[in-house]
């Protein structure tokens, strides 16, 4: 799999399990190679808002997003959150693009200060060291002056902050329209061919005209 052909998810505990699964399944359809990243909180939200439980173990999870998602062997790869040796926690070998979907306020805290307190909050310092792409989004509401000053602060550091807000412009008629409006966001800024919903303008290959 070549180098640019290769995304960092990483999966927190805020509410949005569906954004993540998409989200997933794009990338893989996409031929893209996935390192997940998933936090015990997001395994939490996984059970409660798609009545999916994630396996404990990197290696089983990684089999159950492979088969799910239809992806190739070893197409997505899972890390736990204390794996250092792992590609993604070297700026050596790291992907140049990471997106954090959804992203908690207690994720985003942490990477604004470059606390690297598990593999999650590395892999995110290191592509921010970088100068790689770094796509989070949040899915918080009100939003606090503490949330507020770190997505500024991270906004500065050269981060997109892409809050889980979709538009209707695209005439959604179920939750999975509105999903997918905010994962053809996210791979939009990633460069990546989607046809999940129409750039403004533009007619959706997915939704016809009535």
């Amino acid at each position: 799999m070549k180098h640019d052909k290769q995304v960092t998810l990483a999966i927190t505990g805020a509410s949005g399990a569906p954004y993540a699964l998409t989200l997933l399944q794009s990338l893989v359809s996409a031929d893209y190679q996935v390192y997940v990243l998933i936090s015990s909180a997001a395994k939490v939200v996984f059970a409660t808002e798609e009545n999916v439980k994630i396996p404990s173990r990197p290696e089983d999870a990684a089999a159950f997003f492979t088969e799910h998602c239809g992806g190739k062997p070893g197409q997505i790869k899972v890390f736990g959150k204390e794996e250092w040796f792992s590609p993604v926690a070297s700026g050596s070998a790291a992907p140049a693009k990471m997106v954090v979907c959804p992203c908690s306020t207690g994720t985003l805290s942490a990477i604004s200060i470059g606390a690297s307190d598990n593999l999650l909050e590395r892999a995110a310092d290191v592509v921010l060291k970088e100068r790689g792409q770094l796509i989070l989004v949040p899915r918080e509401m009100p939003l606090s002056s503490i949330h507020l000053e770190n997505m500024l602060k991270l906004s500065q550091m050269g981060a997109t902050i892409m809050p889980a807000a979709p538009g209707f412009y695209h005439n959604p008629k179920t939750i999975d329209d509105l999903v997918d409006f905010v994962v053809a966001r996210i791979l939009d800024h990633l460069g990546i061919e989607q046809s999940l919903v129409a750039r403004w303008g533009y007619q959706s290959s997915k939704h016809s005209e009535e």
